[in-house]
């Protein structure tokens, strides 16, 4: 795995944090997850805005223009020959006493990971599955791609394998919200179902594209609290990532999906594929 951190490329057993990191004293840190097509990441400022906003509430402050990190991205693929490859940029607090004690954190580890690109061919079925741990409400009005993921572990322990499988959490009242890695869309009655931000999922960057690209194409898009039966009473059902990009499921324990042969799927699929493309010209 190749690496960046503070402004150095560097080896990844060669990493170090301080245990005074309020990263890791306090799960005070966010991150990214993205891919590159052709050495250009898809939506960059998308991404970059979340991570700013969650930065901006913290007042960690990030001392690289998103340029530089980008150029960053662009080096590091250079350095593995060129190929595409997976991405997390990781901003934590930074090293402080023990205590609540700054107003500010103005000196924060940042850190660029990259491994190699290991996904399936595009449009492989995964199954999936309810959750018995309920959804976490956030500690603000979004949900933020935070150190505090520990929900998110408690799920993922209860999914054989996250490579052929998803599990569906659902909120404290019953309702539809994410995946333990995804977003969630589901069509009944030729409309596009998806949870509401408010049910306190993560407004993802496929998730956002997803629901512009389908209202162009003249799709219906409902927005909202929806209870399990809701699904129960569609024909397709997918799921969504900024790794694994649309992935059809076809499954969800006794219910079956059209999967990767669903029209709505099919369609939205094919125009995400068209258009990260064009990223290669």
């Amino acid at each position: 795995m190749q690496c960046w951190m503070n402004g150095n490329c560097m080896a990844a057993q060669d990493l170090r944090i301080s245990p005074f990191d309020h990263g890791f004293l306090y799960g005070l840190g966010f991150f990214e997850t993205f891919r590159t097509y052709g050495g250009q990441v898809f939506d960059w400022e998308a991404h970059m805005t979340r991570l700013q906003e969650a930065l901006s509430q913290y007042r960690i402050h990030l001392p690289y223009t998103e340029q530089a990190l980008l150029d960053v991205v662009q080096q590091l693929n250079q350095q593995a020959d060129g190929q595409d490859g997976y991405f997390r940029l990781n901003v934590s607090a930074g090293e402080h006493a023990i205590g609540l004690q700054p107003i500010a954190y103005q000196q924060p580890n940042v850190i660029i990971f990259r491994k190699e690109l290991q996904n399936p061919p595009r449009g492989t079925e995964k199954t999936a599955q309810w959750l018995t741990t309920p959804r976490n409400t956030p500690e603000q009005a979004l949900r933020f791609k935070s150190h505090h993921y520990g929900n998110n572990v408690l799920g993922r322990f209860e999914v054989p394998s996250l490579a052929q499988h998803e599990g569906f959490f659902v909120t404290q009242e019953g309702y539809i919200a994410e995946g333990v890695t995804s977003n969630i869309f589901w069509v009944k009655n030729d409309i596009l179902y998806t949870p509401s931000l408010k049910t306190g999922i993560l407004p993802g960057i496929i998730r956002a594209w997803v629901i512009q690209k389908a209202k162009m194409l003249g799709l219906e898009v409902r927005e909202g609290f929806f209870p399990k039966q809701d699904i129960r009473q569609s024909t397709e059902c997918f799921i969504t990532n900024s790794i694994q990009e649309l992935v059809p499921i076809s499954s969800l324990e006794q219910q079956q999906f059209l999967g990767n042969k669903g029209l709505v799927y099919s369609c939205l699929h094919e125009a995400f594929v068209k258009e990260v493309e064009c990223l290669h010209a």
